[in-house]
């Protein structure tokens, strides 16, 4: 019996030893972003340890990867974060020779404005922005200035994000989305201060449950958050509106740290994110929609997350502003939230 349990306790210890030896990738990504399976399925095949962490927003994630000593090899930052992080030397050129599947990239992914030779970031999961509502009490909103309905007061939110918030209130206007003139910045503040009255908070993802209970009857949201309330609960009408004066797409994409000590191995998991099946197992467990093209054909056709051509052409691909003009909206929005 001695002996037995010697050799257990030392199959054992040799099973951890060899555990702690494999190479190991660090991988920092949105909340509910991707099976666990398939993270277990990479480890398998590959031989490693995956580390995965989430984080909520952009700016959570740059706040620790700026000091480049972060400690992860791979994130997932919004298309518009990729040139500023270039520029500031966060990340690397990817070497398209180790990701062999990125023609299984959509046709709109394969040289988006935002990086068209594909340099800096592999196209991951996407989503715009547009207003949620419940359609047992809301008439279907016809534009932006449903956000500003006072028969909504109290069960009306807007988005805890300042480009998102400010954008719809410039958009309400006539006005560009992008836009850096003060003028116009101004115009758009005050068009958030009479609104403010009517809403019920400034809140992201957190609102699906209220729609799927019927507290929020209108807010403006991401496409893959709404369709995830849908989904949740069918018994509550909750629907999505891409307005038509236009609205923001963003598109989510894994770069490689320049910090990171394991390009090899990073650039193998992005590949592995293309394979059509993974893709559409990541897509189905967060309720997302994917850059992937094949795995569109193993997932079901939903015009909230894949709106049809003669409403996606209504969208834009946000760009990153200018230091200055992003300071200028930043002391608008603590004006805003501070009122």
């Amino acid at each position: 019996m001695r002996r037995r349990y010697f050799l257990l306790t030392a199959a054992s210890a040799l099973t951890a030893c060899a555990s702690k030896t494999r190479p190991r990738l660090n991988v920092y990504n949105w909340s509910a972003y991707i099976d666990p399976a398939q993270i277990g399925r990479f480890e398998k095949e590959r031989g490693v340890r995956v580390r995965y962490g989430v984080y909520e927003s952009n700016e959570e994630m740059l706040a620790r990867v700026l000091t480049g000593n972060s400690g992860w090899d791979i994130v997932f930052p919004t298309h518009s974060r990729l040139e500023p992080m270039a520029r500031n030397g966060l990340i690397v050129e990817l070497d398209h020779r180790k990701i062999s599947l990125l023609s299984n990239l959509d046709e709109r992914f394969q040289k988006p404005a935002w990086d068209p030779g594909l340099r800096w970031g592999v196209p991951y999961m996407w989503n715009g922005t547009g207003i949620a509502w419940n359609k047992a009490q809301v008439a279907e909103p016809q534009s932006w200035d449903t956000l500003w309905d006072p028969k909504l007061r109290g069960r009306l939110t807007m988005l805890d994000d300042v480009e998102d918030a400010i954008g719809v209130c410039l958009l309400k206007l006539g006005l560009s989305f992008h836009s850096t003139d003060e003028h116009e910045l101004q115009a758009a503040k005050q068009e958030a201060f009479r609104q403010k009255q009517l809403l019920r908070a400034y809140i992201n993802a957190e609102v699906r449950d209220q729609l799927v209970a019927g507290d929020v009857l209108a807010a403006q949201l991401w496409s893959t958050t709404t369709a995830q309330a849908m989904h949740a609960s069918p018994v509550t009408p909750v629907a999505f509106t891409y307005p038509p004066q236009g609205f923001p797409l963003y598109c989510d994409c894994g770069v490689i740290l320049r910090e990171s000590r394991r390009a090899g191995l990073a650039h193998e998991f992005l590949n592995f994110l293309l394979v059509p099946e993974v893709a559409a197992a990541n897509a189905r467990a967060g309720d997302t929609a994917t850059a992937c093209g094949p795995a569109r054909a193993l997932l079901p056709n939903d015009p909230v997350m894949y709106p049809p051509e003669e409403i996606y052409r209504h969208g834009f691909w946000p760009h990153a502003l200018p230091s200055a003009a992003q300071r200028y909206r930043d002391r608008i929005w603590t004006e805003i939230k501070s009122s």
